[in-house]
């Protein structure tokens, strides 16, 4: 019995041992549409795990840039994982933050702490008149510094600085924005040489060059002539520290992206452009993880 056994163990150290092909994994995109926005982006947040991510506004226009127009990235709206945020400095003066990749409002239960605060208009918390959520004096002094209430600390690039290009930005990152230049941005329908020129267009596609490729490519969709670009910032108080989360419009077709409307309402049955809107709607996340597609059922062959 034991010269059996030291045979096989002689066997098996004298055969070359082959490892297990590692699967191929790729990046997969899947969205998340739910009524209440806060469910939409748990979903997301699930999909992407640890080594994916909720798309931004920049991540979901350099996807338009490179995909056909007949993609559903094209054809519906979508909530970025970017907001804007309206805060005060040190110096008295008042600023827009935009952060692509998660800021304030990373997380669902940050959110859901706006949306179930006393909505008295003396309270800290909550939603303001124009339903932006406030945020507190302490989360608008960090994101300042670049800290984020999750923990994770993110660069800011005066505007100055980013408008003449950033290499290698990273995922998370923030731009801060003189308030009385966002203030004074175009708000509605403009020519693609307007927009290409506004530096809050230029914070919320992420930089100067990536603006440019997406206005080229969205403006020939139907021989475009504008595109929306939409913002509250002049009726609001800046002194009021508040945040307002990203959206990109988007509708089958590519109507009304002039700017006309088709009769059912902005955001249900027109490309309306971009847009900062509060916590409390629909909302449509893209979120991208790696992949096995060798298990997916997305890519085999049903029909008989």
């Amino acid at each position: 019995m034991m010269r059996g056994i030291a045979s096989v163990g002689i066997g098996l150290l004298a055969s070359p041992i082959r490892a297990a092909k590692a699967p191929e994994l790729r990046m997969v995109a899947a969205y998340f549409f739910d009524s209440y926005g806060t469910l939409a982006l748990r979903q997301a947040l699930r999909y992407a795990g640890d080594d994916g991510f909720v798309a931004s506004l920049p991540q979901l226009l350099h996807a338009r840039t490179h995909a056909p127009y007949d993609n559903i990235i094209w054809n519906t709206w979508f909530t970025a994982n970017s907001e804007e945020s309206v805060l005060s400095t040190p110096q008295g003066n008042s600023v827009l933050v935009a952060v692509h990749g998660g800021g304030i409002f990373a997380k669902p239960e940050r959110i859901e702490r706006t949306l179930r605060a006393d909505m008295n208009r003396f309270n800290a918390e909550g939603l303001t008149g124009q339903y932006a959520a406030k945020i507190a004096e302490r989360e608008a002094s960090n994101l300042l510094r670049g800290k984020l209430p999750d923990g994770t600390e993110i660069p800011i690039y005066p505007f100055a600085e980013f408008r003449t290009g950033i290499a290698n930005l990273p995922m998370r990152y923030g731009v801060a924005l003189d308030f009385e230049a966002a203030k004074n941005a175009k708000n509605g329908y403009e020519s693609f040489d307007v927009l290409q020129e506004e530096p809050i267009m230029i914070v919320r596609a992420g930089g100067s060059e990536p603006l440019a490729a997406y206005l080229e490519k969205a403006k020939k969709r139907n021989n475009r002539k504008m595109m929306g670009n939409f913002h509250r910032l002049g009726g609001i108080d800046p002194a009021q520290p508040q945040t307002r989360i990203l959206k990109l419009g988007g509708s089958k077709g590519g109507k009304g992206s002039d700017g006309s409307d088709q009769g059912l309402g902005r955001g249900y049955d027109i490309d309306w452009g971009i847009s900062a809107g509060g916590l409390v709607d629909l909302a449509r996340y893209v979120a991208v993880a790696p992949r096995n597609p060798a298990i997916s059922l997305q890519n085999l062959d049903f029909q008989l």
